[in-house]
């Protein structure tokens, strides 16, 4: 700053237009409370200079003056005048100075970054006449429309999206399907743990993480599992739900719909709606319930090895429209009554179950308990009793009945596509401890009723999702068996929560859970010399 003046940055020795963002919001503060002041004090003395003029002026025309006063009256209204017209002409000149360097720094940063027609484009999205969400239909090319919303965004907020990646992407596989008004992309990290030795086969497991320490208890787990024998683990129940709700005038009305798809031997027709509407959706159950005139009703089917949420939806749709014939006065609220439950803690969940309902067992030797986890049985069945059975329940806990099943669930959902919201429900988790064999050695257990997850559709498609999933040997979905596909991949993701809750505990019993944060959890590098 020279004179007073915020010197705008030179285009030589800018790199790209991201560079003008930054270095002008260095050059040129936002204004702070102590500018505010200094403007409303600024405009206050200028009032009262205008003031002193008049009341000068006024004087000498309608009073006697005298030799002395017609000396400094003069004077005073000179200096009066020149005090508000040079401060008004600074102040002025000044933020034009300000303006012009933003309008000069946007347009050298535009023309170092796009071209002429996409500048055009740019204006248009500006102005208002083409939406941002419509520039992949309007301009037929997606990466293109990435560069254009892109630079669109930077001029609206004023801020830079440098540090964002935007090469290196397949744009054209996520258009309407995955996400919609892209920019760029997140980068997450991505370990392995393992070999997982689970119902005889091992696997590595993928795991996408920020979180330091996440893969290491693991692959801890891991290790003390196939030094043991492995584990083995079982899905017990296989379908995802979807409940509408629908109203009607009276209750007795709704009482008649619920008996009506309770009956058995109205099962088949219902069915067949499914059938009708997708290639692997199959009926299994219809669970109603009533809430005056409203009819809650919770049907469940299979999907193959999709996670199924839209295939069952299409099922309950093609329900609703057969119903209408014979009761015409139902009136449908909506597709989705929460009595699913989907993306959100509920005990039907934790009760009935949702997606795939597993357990997974494993018995740890006393020798890898000693080496491997430096801890014993009584140990860890006392802090589980008390930690994860005894404290979840004084806190309330609804499916929270263990350590941190929801750090493997969430870190394997992100590596293989599924949907990440869903880690809610699909990390309702008891995980049990007992000591066997005269307390030496340890048996330990999860039950997971509701992991939601498929190696078909949605995030799976994407190539680095797919990658995960061929990495387990689960990706796509299984020609000799539908479904089979999916439900390896809910034993994978409880057996590698039954490592995590094993690592974790052994840590907490030896009192080195903070000792480790501290070791693979913290940066060393110096936060106050990063920039962004």
């Amino acid at each position: 700053m020279e004179n007073g003046r915020h010197e705008r940055p030179s285009m030589s020795t800018a790199i790209n237009g991201d560079e003008y963002y930054k270095t002008y919001n260095k050059t040129v503060p936002k204004q702070s409370n102590h500018s505010l002041l200094s403007t409303f004090l600024t405009y206050l003395r200028n009032k009262l200079l205008s003031v002193t003029m008049f009341f000068n002026l006024a004087y000498i025309l309608f009073h006697d003056v005298t030799l002395s006063e017609l000396l400094v009256i003069p004077v005073l209204t000179l200096v009066s005048f020149y005090g508000l017209f040079s401060r008004s002409t600074c102040d002025t000149n000044h933020n034009e100075e300000i303006c012009n360097d933003v309008c000069d720094i946007y347009k050298e940063c535009d023309r170092s970054n796009i071209n002429e027609d996409d500048e055009s484009v740019v204006q248009s999205v500006l102005e208002g006449v083409v939406s941002v969400r419509s520039l992949e239909s309007r301009l037929k090319d997606c990466r293109r429309a990435v560069s254009v919303r892109r630079e669109a965004v930077q001029r609206m907020t004023r801020r830079s999206l440098e540090k964002l990646p935007v090469e290196g992407f397949d744009y054209e596989s996520i258009f309407k399907l995955n996400c919609e008004s892209p920019v760029g992309y997140v980068q997450v990290p991505v370990g392995v743990a393992g070999p997982l030795l689970l119902n005889g086969s091992e696997f590595m497991v993928p795991l996408a993480t920020t979180e330091g320490c996440v893969v290491a208890t693991v692959n801890r787990g891991c290790k003390a599992i196939y030094g043991s024998g492995g584990a083995t683990s079982y899905v017990l129940k296989d379908g995802m739900t979807r409940a509408p709700v629908v109203r009607f005038p009276c209750v007795e009305r709704a009482v008649q719909l619920k008996f009506f798809l309770e009956d058995p031997l109205n099962f088949d027709t219902f069915d067949n709606c499914f059938i009708g509407s997708s290639k692997y959706a199959r009926l299994q159950s219809i669970r109603c319930a009533i809430a005056g005139r409203n009819l809650y009703i919770r049907f469940c089917c299979s999907t193959g090895d999709a996670m199924g949420m839209n295939m069952v939806s299409k099922g309950v749709e093609a329900v609703l429209d057969s119903l209408k014939t014979d009761f015409p006065d139902m009136e449908v609220i909506g597709i989705s009554g929460n009595f699913c439950t989907d993306k959100k803690a509920a005990a039907i969940n934790w009760i009935d179950g949702r997606g795939k309902s597993v357990v997974c067992e494993a018995v740890i030797k006393e020798i890898i308990l000693k080496q491997v986890l430096r801890t014993d049985a009584a140990k860890l069945v006392e802090v589980n009793m008390l930690k994860n059975l005894a404290g979840s329940a004084i806190a309330g806990a609804l499916g929270g009945f263990n350590a941190h099943a929801s750090n493997i669930v969430s870190a394997i959902f992100i590596a293989t596509g599924q949907d990440p919201a869903q880690n809610i429900e699909s990390s309702h988790c008891i995980t049990m401890m007992e000591a066997l064999n005269d307390g030496k050695d340890l048996h330990i257990s999860v039950s997971m009723p509701s992991i939601e997850v498929g190696t078909v559709g949605g995030g799976t498609s994407l190539a680095s999702q797919a990658a995960c999933l061929n990495v387990l040997g689960v990706k796509g979905g299984s020609k000799q068996s539908p479904g089979e596909n999916a439900r390896r991949l809910a034993t994978i993701v409880a057996a590698s929560v039954l490592a995590g809750e094993l690592s974790l505990m052994s840590a907490i019993a030896t009192g080195d859970l903070v000792n480790s944060h501290m070791k693979y959890n913290r940066s060393s590098a110096n936060v106050s010399e990063l920039t962004c």
